[in-house]
């Protein structure tokens, strides 16, 4: 009697399938309150545009159609700082090491906007998105050109969908309301500049809603640097890139 040995899965679902898991849940979450997806990829601009017909046109009859958009042409940072609200999704999908892939990331998370990454090669740095979704050890330019990406994106749409057929899934966990003292606390928030006053107080957009504070520290500044604010200070620059 023959042998019939199973197929190993693929290691496109193997490798990112908690990863794709977690995304799925938060990408849920944040349509099920109102929230738009916003598609860039500088350097694929074909993808960017799959992701987003691929959210907004289901090819299943019954599924919902869910608000995704791709934004592409030459500049990226300003189509995304117009258009998206606190709250929107920003899916990019790229290699790494693509600069305006890196630059609009860093700046949504001022925008208070939620950062999924997907793409090939080395991963990211951490902090650098809230999910990545990653082929690792892929070669960026071949991944890009093979049905694998297609695949991590179609099943991060697939398992969006389930989230959606379980609605207990898509009740948040409440957010914690203790008190916390601004000064002692350790959490540094990245901030965009919007306009610089005299004595060292510039206005800044953090998690999407705008405050002034000191610059001092690191002066000067203009409009478009990326900061790492603090209690109402900044205390170090993120990026020389401006808009």
């Amino acid at each position: 009697m023959m042998a019939v040995m199973d197929s190993p899965p693929r290691a496109v679902v193997r490798g990112p399938a908690e990863d794709l898991a977690a995304a799925a849940l938060t990408l849920a979450r944040r349509f099920a309150v109102g929230a738009t997806m916003w598609c860039v990829s500088p350097e694929w601009p074909a993808h960017g545009r799959h992701v987003a017909v691929e959210f907004v046109h289901p090819v299943i009859v019954g599924k919902k159609a869910l608000p995704a958009v791709s934004v592409g042409g030459v500049d990226v940072v300003n189509a995304v700082r117009l258009l998206a609200r606190p709250g929107d999704v920003l899916v990019a999908v790229s290699s790494a090491d693509d600069p305006a892939t890196g630059d609009v990331m860093a700046r949504a998370e001022a925008w208070g906007m939620t950062r999924l990454w997907l793409g090939s090669g080395h991963r990211p740095s951490r902090g650098r998105a809230e999910h990545v979704v990653w082929l690792d050890g892929d070669d960026p330019a071949l991944a890009s050109r093979s049905g694998d990406m297609v695949l991590l994106y179609h099943l991060l749409w697939e398992l969006t969908h389930v989230v959606f057929e379980h609605p207990g899934l898509l009740v948040t966990e409440p957010e914690c309301t203790d008190e916390v003292c601004v000064t002692c606390s350790d959490e540094g928030l990245v901030a965009e500049v919007r306009a610089v006053h005299s004595s060292g107080l510039v206005d800044v957009v953090v998690k999407g809603a705008t405050e002034t504070i000191d610059a001092t520290l690191v002066e000067p500044v203009a409009p478009g640097d990326l900061l790492l604010v603090h209690a109402g200070v900044a205390l170090t620059t993120l990026s020389d890139q401006r808009p």
